[in-house]
């Protein structure tokens, strides 16, 4: 089994550690100006396969209950490097030092798990206090299935080649991170609509409903760019 290697603990690992940095309302519009003004990447077959899969499925408008989905879809890799980085240790158990440095990556899969969670949860907040009714098959039995075979692929690349999972993550977040930015430009009713939440003591709290948008699209971005810099790592050795 083929893993990417862990160095000591750098800025980017005590980032994903901690989870990605909460920031005020200012730091967030200047994010949503920042995204904007970046172009999205250029995703590979697998990124752009499943974006098109979900617009004719949900629609190309941005949704609350279309998001959900996204969220749903977006904790997999996290659980996939998980479970190898698990395997991967049973092992090399003998081996203590690399031993702790593959559970650190666990630690660290558990936290960017752990973000998406609250994402998801919130949103289901949101879809729920909007009254509608959502179609089981669509807003359940089919994101099941989506989210299965995404980790069986995503555990099936990091296990051959880790940077294919990687970059295949890197192209979700970028997305996710232009759609949620985006979501907030739609709405401008937004900005003075608090953020009330039973989750907000656990996520954070925010000024506007704008504010928590804007801050779940920044988590994406920071999500990204961690899954950019385990690109260029080498394997575990």
């Amino acid at each position: 089994m083929s893993l990417p290697e862990t160095h000591a603990a750098g800025p980017s690992a005590a980032l994903s550690s901690a989870g990605p940095p909460h920031l005020g309302h200012d730091d967030l519009v200047r994010a949503q100006a920042e995204t904007e003004a970046t172009p999205r990447r250029r995703y590979g077959l697998a990124a752009r396969s499943l974006f098109s899969l979900l617009d004719a499925l949900y629609g190309k408008g941005r949704t609350l209950s279309k998001f959900k989905v996204l969220e749903l879809v977006a904790r997999v890799p996290y659980q996939s490097w998980e479970q190898v980085a698990y395997i991967a240790i049973t092992h090399v158990h003998e081996r203590t030092g690399l031993a702790r440095r593959i559970h650190e990556r666990v630690i660290e899969s558990r936290s960017q798990q752990d973000n998406e969670g609250w994402h998801l949860l919130i949103l289901e907040e949101l879809v729920a206090r909007q009254g509608g009714k959502e179609s089981w098959l669509r807003y359940w039995l089919i994101p099941q299935v989506l989210s299965f075979a995404y980790y069986q692929l995503s555990f099936l690349l990091f296990t051959l080649h880790p940077s294919w999972s990687y970059r295949l993550n890197a192209d979700f977040e970028d997305h996710a991170e232009h759609e949620y930015m985006a979501l907030v430009a739609e709405h401008p009713e937004w900005e003075d609509e608090p953020f009330e939440s039973s989750f907000a003591e656990d996520y954070g709290p925010f000024q506007s409903l704008a504010d928590l948008f804007r801050q779940i699209g920044h988590d994406e971005r920071v999500h990204k760019q961690e899954s950019l810099a385990r690109m260029g790592e080498a394997r575990f050795r």
